[in-house]
Parts: structure tokens; sequence; C-alpha cells
């Protein structure tokens, strides 16, 4: 088996349950259109990497994407949860190097998921900054449930009070390139291929 895994967390695409958010600006269907979009792009990143893929579902599993990836749904009360027992069912089955994704970055590339494995092998957490001050992107060596414990979760200080108490405890990480995820409607005007959708007609 692959000792390298990506695990990637995927909200099912209703109306009024993905990018809240974009869709006050947006509407509801046009953020639905925005994220399956976002999904494909996601999905694409993931083809031929250096590491088996599962893709988590936040409600159930859906085969209209990823075809032939394990697939599975998210368990746990919180996102700390649900990413914390994710990493720790990859563990157990025996993967020593484990990256987790959303599925609401543009920039995502093969490159970046395989530059984030890379750095897995020199320390023990790597993270992909967002420029809201969370993370896009997760992975681990070597289980650190403290990551997704007591967090403050979609706050600016996420990641800062996250390698603080990494540092606090000699934990050894990495860092990728800073990126923007999509949240409103300002995170997508960089991105054309995106608001092309906004404008074209059903």
């Amino acid at each position: 088996m692959n000792k390298a895994l990506v695990i990637v967390f995927v909200k099912n695409a209703k109306p009024g349950k993905v990018k809240t958010r974009l869709a006050k600006t947006i509407g509801n269907e046009k953020a639905v259109e925005i994220y399956q979009a976002l999904l494909e792009i996601t999905e694409k990143a993931t083809e031929n990497i250096l590491a088996d893929v599962s893709i988590h579902y936040s409600e159930f599993i859906d085969n209209s994407l990823w075809k032939g990836a394990h697939k599975t749904t998210q368990q746990g009360q919180d996102l700390g949860d649900r990413m914390k027992n994710a990493f720790e069912n990859a563990f157990k089955q025996g993967y020593q190097r484990v990256v987790l994704i959303g599925s609401d970055l543009p920039s995502l590339t093969k490159e970046l998921l395989n530059n984030a494995l890379e750095n897995l092998l020199k320390t023990e957490v790597v993270f992909g900054p967002a420029q809201d001050g969370g993370y896009y992107l997760v992975g681990l060596s070597k289980m650190h449930a403290c990551i997704f414990e007591n967090k403050p979760w979609s706050q600016t200080q996420l990641l800062e009070e996250t390698l603080q108490e990494l540092s606090e405890k000699n934990i050894s990480v990495s860092k990728l390139e800073t990126l923007n995820d999509i949240d409103t409607f300002e995170d997508l005007k960089p991105h054309q291929q995106l608001l092309k959708l906004l404008s074209s007609e059903k």
C-alpha cells in the first residue's frame, strides 16, 4: 500500500449548505455552481499524485466525481473532531504521511500537494496558510491531536494560535505558500474562470 494519503473534505453541494457567505452576494444557486467548479479543480489537482486519495463527504457519498477513489463520510461534532478522526483513522490504517485539504481552493495544484507530502519527510506537521488567518491544508507524519482540540475555528488567529502551541511543544512544522480560499465575493475577483460562471446563463 502507498504510505502517503491525501484526504479531501467535501461538502455535499446543496443550495444553502455550501459557500453561504458567498451566496449572500450571488445567491444560493450560483454559489453551488461556484462550489462545483471548485470541486472539479480539486479533483484535477489530486489526479496522479504520489499518494492514495480518500474523499470525506459532509453528509452522504456522491459518486459524480473522483471515480474509483475511496469515499466515506466525515465523523464528529465539529470541524476539529472531524479532522482529528480522519487523521487517526488514516494512521490506524498504516499511512505514514497524511495531508488533509478542503475543496474550495482555486489555486490548488498537484505540485502543491506533492510538495506538502515531501515536507512531511522533514517535519512532523505542514500547513498551507490561508490569507484569512486559517489554513487550507494540514499534514502530519505523526498524530498530534492538539492541533484539532480547543481551537478558534473560522477565526483570524487560528493558525497563529496553533503554531504557538506546536512551538511550545517543540513539534517541527513547515509551511507552504500562503493562498486564498473562496469564502466571499471579494475572494472570487482574482479568478476569472470562476467569475465567468456568474455571467453564464443556463
